[in-house]
């Protein structure tokens, strides 16, 4: 498959803060008629088979902020080989594109991936409680379940935006473990 033009991709999770390609430009951006949640156990990079993790997914309804990044037409197919490898391997997610519009204007169409509420690994909307439970204790490959909500919170402020459910998340994990703040004085 031979693509002519350059490829956006939008990023809502990880992608935002570890793409794991190159690309020419990166723009915050908004995604309408998707929100962001923590709807997918991840029982490889975020949690093991015993120790299920969760990772965010698109889910439909609402809006989301997350990052378009450009990647020039040359790099385009191996950019999709690479997510697709990344992202359909095991977990509940579609590859599709879909319209986003730019901060500062412009809409493209992106390339990214929305849960799919049929697989075995969709969680669907666990609650506050449920959800800070599992992320407290899982870790994967990846690294802590509880690490990759601090990264996703940290890169959307770098564009100042707050997303209120994962704030309310991080501090319900910290209520929970005490970890997150442990030692910060030193």
């Amino acid at each position: 498959m031979t693509m002519p033009t350059d490829l956006w991709v939008f990023g809502y999770g990880s992608l935002m803060w570890r793409p794991g390609f190159e690309f020419e430009e990166c723009h915050p951006a908004v995604l309408e008629g998707w929100h962001r949640g923590f709807c997918v156990y991840s029982r490889h990079w975020r949690g093991t088979p015993e120790r299920p993790g969760l990772v965010l997914g698109l889910d439909v309804g609402g809006r989301c902020r997350g990052v378009a990044f450009r990647v020039a037409a040359p790099q385009a197919e191996a950019v999709v080989d690479y997510l697709n490898e990344r992202e359909l391997i095991g977990y509940a997610y579609h590859a599709t594109t879909l319209p986003v519009r730019l901060e500062g204007g412009g809409d493209v169409a992106a390339y990214t991936f929305v849960a799919d509420r049929q697989h075995h690994h969709y969680a669907g909307k666990l609650g506050l409680a449920a959800s800070a439970a599992i992320i407290m204790d899982a870790e994967g490959c990846g690294g802590l379940n509880r690490d990759y909500l601090i990264n996703t919170i940290r890169r959307l402020e770098q564009d100042g935006f707050v997303d209120p459910e994962l704030h309310a998340l991080l501090i319900e994990v910290e209520r929970q473990t005490g970890i997150i703040e442990q030692g910060a004085g030193i």
